[in-house]
């Protein structure tokens, strides 16, 4: 008879996974393109986000387009680095710096994350609706899951 084990929760805990950091490069891409349409356009915002007025932009410290763009490539670069926590390239890298980019790009991303969240689900803010909070918490949950999986799999 065979005899099959059951995964508890602390097993599947104990385990990396790669899609989360492959779902975030994914997210960031798509953000990387809404930005780079309003470069081209040069408006501030992001498609599906809350209307940016033409007050809002003109207090704006950059130019609308360079800043989109600036913020297109910042999309591209966070793609590049969650998918180096799973590439084999990514164990070059040394642990150390690797997790304090981490860090930092977590606390990026939670900055913004957390607007939303605040926004989408209170109403304190400029216009985030209610799935825009949704978002910024999967965010925050894949990218801590990225860390964690990268912490997992490179260890000193």
């Amino acid at each position: 008879m065979n005899v099959r084990t059951v995964a508890t929760p602390v097993d599947l805990l104990a385990r990396p996974r790669r899609w989360p950091a492959c779902v975030l490069a994914v997210l960031f891409l798509g953000y990387a393109v809404g930005k780079a349409v309003f470069a081209a356009q040069g408006r501030l915002g992001f498609p599906g986000g809350p209307p940016v007025s033409a007050a809002e932009t003109g207090d704006y410290f950059l130019d609308p387009a360079p800043a989109q763009w600036f913020a297109a490539a910042s999309g591209v670069v966070g793609a590049c680095l969650v998918l180096l926590t799973v590439a084999p390239l990514g164990r070059r890298v040394p642990r150390t710096l690797m997790l304090l980019v981490l860090t930092v790009l977590l606390a990026t991303i939670g900055y913004g994350a957390g607007v939303m969240i605040v926004d989408g689900f209170v109403g304190v803010g400029v216009g985030w609706r209610w799935y825009h909070g949704v978002l910024g918490v999967v965010v925050l949950a894949l990218f801590a899951e990225a860390t964690r999986s990268y912490r997992l799999r490179v260890r000193p």
